[in-house]
């Protein structure tokens, strides 16, 4: 067959087909057109699930008379005029493909009013870009845009529809979806006459927040840390999911670039770095986050529905979002309590009170110290048992106060009991906490851990007896290869024969853990993944081995002032809140929570 130009309908047919795939991409273009106008409300009406109306209306600045025939053709836009604003665009919508490509596979009618007009004017389009006779409307200022009978004229696609339901749904979404990108805009979503969605513009940061809740639930911002974050000529803001308020699957994860939704790979791994450390196996993190830069940085051009985007400094915005990130999540401390101060008598702290009242009532002498925590802990608890001293009573009532000092709660309050020998109990002025202590003893020596590696100092302590370990052929050679890795980890270890280790000397902070079972687990991580990865990530992993291995075990009581000097550990140590594992170390019950439960004030 010759050569042959293709009908101006079918052309736009063939467009249609990547930039409308369903009613959902319908309302995308035609909302993102509002956004570019300028609106400051959306009116968006859907019957059948937008198989049978799309009916979009706006308050924005309208198009002109003369321009209508012009915004239903191919490629005409209001938006760009040389490839230099190609390399810098602004608006949402830019290549004056999406009106005509609507119109050559629906019924569409344009209505359309400027601020200074003396009325609307109303045109319909077919695709074919011909026979355009605007007629005048009373429509008020802005722009109406119906769309009927999506796919009526291509069964073929219309087939590929899902149920009604389906297809609203992703609509709804979408809508929610936009609306957390621009607050200051209220949206109305009606499905079949019946009002879905209902969100007025929010200007304060409470009302965004407000918005927030009702399209993501209130529990995300209850669980989410506020972030605004400036560097290079980057500006990431909005909230990002505590480690703890994860999700099985990656659907509550919104980013914008420049106001516009988008989904990029390069994205996805800096958040995924960010929560690598925090974040349970197998769970997907949280966040609304927006990031602003110069339209110049960014090609928004590189996807035919404008869902992807292509950074021209992808390391630079990876690196920064890596570090935005890491360092809000790493700052999430316990804070203390306000304007609140505790009486700390001058022989014991309020626990030792306790302690000294069961002790008379039951006549039992005072447990013995626990020991064999890491030296980490050891040296806190000094430091503690420094500050509040206990003696031991020589009468039965408890001493008379000799004197007291006025001193603030701590954040994480005082340890009053072990519950069954995992859970530390400690009371707050807000209520009482519960700490997982294992849990939490393994994020305190972690971070350590990683602190003393990467500063190249990773204290060691030489074995009494050194320790042989019977391993396979592969893992010795593997050890004896890696001599210089397992040194700056702050093992001593030799290789004595074809199965047999020698380990001489262990990281001090990991005190009298099971170095057997400790250097076997390590040399399986290494095996099964291998050295060829970056040496950071792999450091990390190991570092979060070894730390598990040298926590506190659960079962394992725990006396008043190892409790203690474990909360004033963890206060000053990062990412607190979750394990090496991303499982939560502690929780809090405030006042509030405890009256509930037995109906307190009801």
């Amino acid at each position: 067959m010759r050569i042959h130009s293709l009908p101006t309908q079918l052309v736009n047919q063939i467009a249609a087909g990547e930039v409308v795939e369903r009613p959902a991409s319908v309302v995308k273009e035609l909302v993102e057109n509002c956004f570019d106008a300028g609106a400051t409300q959306i009116q968006i009406d859907i019957e059948q699930g937008g198989a049978r109306l799309i009916r979009i209306r706006d308050n924005g600045c309208g198009i002109i008379n003369e321009d209508l025939g012009l915004a239903l053709s191919r490629h005409a836009t209001s938006k760009i005029s040389s490839l230099k604003d190609l390399e810098q665009v602004a608006s949402m919508g830019f290549r004056g493909e999406a009106l005509p490509s609507i119109s050559s596979v629906a019924r569409l009618t344009l209505i359309s009013r400027t601020e200074n007009a003396e009325c609307a004017w109303k045109v319909g389009a077919d695709g074919t870009e011909k026979d355009f006779d605007p007629q005048p409307d009373p429509h008020p200022q802005g722009t109406t845009i119906e769309v009927r009978d999506l796919f009526y004229n291509t069964p073929a696609r219309r087939k590929f529809l899902k149920s009604e339901k389906t297809e609203f749904s992703h609509i709804e979404n979408l809508i929610k979806k936009m609306a957390l990108s621009h607050f200051d805009i209220g949206f109305v979503l009606t499905h079949n006459q019946r009002e879905i969605v209902n969100l007025k513009p929010a200007s304060s940061p409470a009302e965004q927040e407000k918005r927030i809740a009702k399209i993501c639930g209130s529990a995300f911002i209850e669980n989410a840390v506020r972030i605004d974050f400036a560097s290079s000529g980057l500006h990431l803001t909005g909230w990002v999911g505590l480690p703890t308020f994860s999700r099985s699957q990656p659907d509550m994860q919104f980013f914008y670039v420049n106001a516009r939704l988008i989904k990029d790979r390069l994205v996805s791994h800096a958040v995924k770095q960010a929560y690598q450390d925090v974040l349970y196996h197998g769970r997907h993190p949280v966040f609304v986050l927006y990031l602003a830069l110069d339209p110049k940085l960014v090609d928004v051009n590189a996807h035919p529905a404008k869902l992807e985007v292509r950074f021209r400094e992808g390391r630079l915005v990876h690196d920064f979002l890596f570090s935005a990130l890491h360092r809000s999540l790493a700052e999430q401390r316990p804070e203390p309590a306000q304007a609140e101060v505790l009486e700390v008598e001058a022989f014991a702290p309020p626990q030792a009170e306790a302690q000294t009242a069961v002790r008379s009532r039951t006549h039992d002498p005072r447990p013995p110290q626990q020991s064999n925590l890491p030296l980490s802990v050891e040296e806190e608890i000094k430091a503690y048992a420094s500050l509040y001293p206990q003696t031991e009573p020589a009468i039965v009532e408890p001493a008379p106060v000799q004197s007291a000092h006025r001193q603030q709660i701590p954040p994480l309050g005082f340890a009053v009991a072990h519950i069954h020998s995992i859970y530390i109990l400690s009371e707050t002025p807000n209520g009482v906490i519960l700490v997982d202590a294992h849990a939490a003893h393994e994020r305190v020596t972690y971070e350590r851990l990683k602190k003393q590696y990467h500063q190249g100092d990773v204290p060691t302590q030489p074995l009494l007896l050194p320790l042989k370990i019977q391993v396979s052929t592969a893992e010795a050679d593997l050890a004896e290869q890696e001599q210089g890795f397992f040194a700056s980890l702050g093992f001593e270890i030799n290789r004595s024969g074809p199965e047999t280790l020698v380990l001489r000397a262990t990281p001090a902070i990991l005190g009298k853990a099971d170095m057997d079972s400790l250097v076997r687990d390590i040399l399986a991580d290494i095996l099964t993944n291998g050295m060829s990865r970056r040496v950071e990530e792999k450091s990390n992993e190991i570092l979060a081995t070894m730390a598990c291995h040298g926590s506190v075990r659960a079962r394992r009581k725990l006396t008043i002032d190892e409790m203690n000097a474990l909360l004033r550990e963890m206060e000053q140590t990062e990412r607190i809140g979750q394990c090496n594992h991303g499982r939560p170390t502690w929780v809090a019950l405030s006042h509030a929570d405890l009256d509930k439960f037995f109906m307190r004030g009801q």
